[in-house]
């Protein structure tokens, strides 16, 4: 049986089953991803529920694996030499994961690179974008009086949904094929509804951009992804 003794979050969150991966997480959009594909991938894992309160993501035996302080992270027993692996950011655990076993990223060359562009679009706009779009509608953001920062935002998420629905024309996918560019993708979309601000952003104007989370969140994968770990300890 792995040991993950050397890794001080096992302290805090220790595992039940330190042979299986080990998941630091909690059901945001960034934390849905990981979930989503570990429930589409059958791969045996541990949810560990890190709440967002600093007491959480800001303790020495989180940060002592993501010194980013973020969900999600994990541990994975069998790394790539073998041994424990430890890896943080939503995006490269994805990437990591997909390759680990084979899924939900494509073999061929073109269909590999189409889906990490749609992944990295995810990383780079739609969730630090749509992130500050939430800060400014329905957090403390929205307290601001000045509306130049809330109308930057809600233009730019305009603007990616308006990417995203002519991108959709005539497929399913965002790539193509059911990738870990819709696992990262899709929880974001639906972040909206949480935010309050799908009648800002135009939602029902985009009716692809509708449909494929409709068909994301339907997945029985997913459904179950959104409440791993609970939310409620």
């Amino acid at each position: 049986m792995a040991s993950l003794d050397d890794f001080p979050i096992t302290r805090r969150w220790p595992p039940q089953d330190p042979s299986v991966l080990q998941l630091y997480s909690y059901p945001t959009p960034n934390g849905i991803k990981v979930s989503a594909f570990l429930e589409e991938s059958g791969l045996p894992y541990e949810a560990h529920r890190v709440t967002l309160d600093d007491a959480d993501v800001k303790s020495p035996e989180f940060l002592s694996l993501n010194p980013n302080n973020k969900i999600p992270a994990i541990i994975d027993p069998d790394g790539p030499d073998g041994h424990p692996f430890g890896l943080f950011e939503s995006g490269a655990i994805l990437i990591y994961l997909a390759e680990k076993t084979g899924r939900f990223l494509p073999a061929d060359p073109r269909g590999r690179h189409e889906t990490m562009q749609w992944l990295m679009f995810q990383m780079g706009g739609v969730g630090p974008l749509f992130g500050q779009l939430g800060f400014f509608v329905k957090f403390k953001g929205a307290e601001v009086a000045d509306p130049i920062p809330r109308e930057r935002y809600v233009g730019e998420a305009r603007r990616l949904l308006g990417v995203i629905e002519t991108a959709l024309e005539g497929r399913d996918w965002i790539a193509g094929e059911y990738s870990i560019a819709d696992m990262a993708l899709a929880p974001w979309l639906g972040a909206l509804d949480f935010y309050g601000a799908k009648d800002l952003v135009g939602w029902t104007d985009h009716p692809r951009t509708v449909a494929y989370l409709d068909r994301f969140t339907a997945r029985p994968a997913v459904q179950r992804a959104l409440d791993i770990p609970p939310r409620e300890g």
